[in-house]
């Protein structure tokens, strides 16, 4: 999984196989260690709400969908889900999850378990 911070925008790009993970279990996890502490980044299935939303507890960022989103995202055509947050407001905090497409201009990259890009374009 990765993760995109920019500015009031948040934004998750899962592989294939992670998509998968969370589609059975509606829980990932990944973290990066620094020399003064761990950063970690969680997405997670809830059944109270209705969209995307985000919130940072010790040092955590925790991104929650919907748990209806776990039924078929992996099979569908869908890229993924984003809250309603009017992405032209800095004050606002933007969220995106979506499937992480293969780049065509980035061969050296592995991508093996990125999908398979739908355009045939680079990213």
């Amino acid at each position: 999984m990765k993760i995109r911070i920019r500015g009031n925008t948040i934004r998750y790009r899962l592989t294939r196989p992670e998509v998968d993970t969370f589609c059975r279990e509606g829980y990932l996890e990944e973290e990066t260690v620094f020399p003064s502490g761990t950063f970690r980044y969680v997405l997670q299935a809830e059944d109270s709400i209705s969209e995307p939303i985000a919130d940072f507890r010790d040092g955590c960022v925790v991104v929650s969908l919907p748990a209806s989103a776990q039924s078929d995202w992996l099979a569908e055509d869908r890229v993924g889900f984003s809250n309603s947050a009017d992405w032209n407001d800095p004050a606002r905090l933007s969220i995106l999850v979506e499937k992480d497409f293969a780049c065509i201009d980035n061969p050296a990259e592995d991508q093996s378990e990125n999908f398979p890009n739908p355009k045939g374009e680079a990213c």
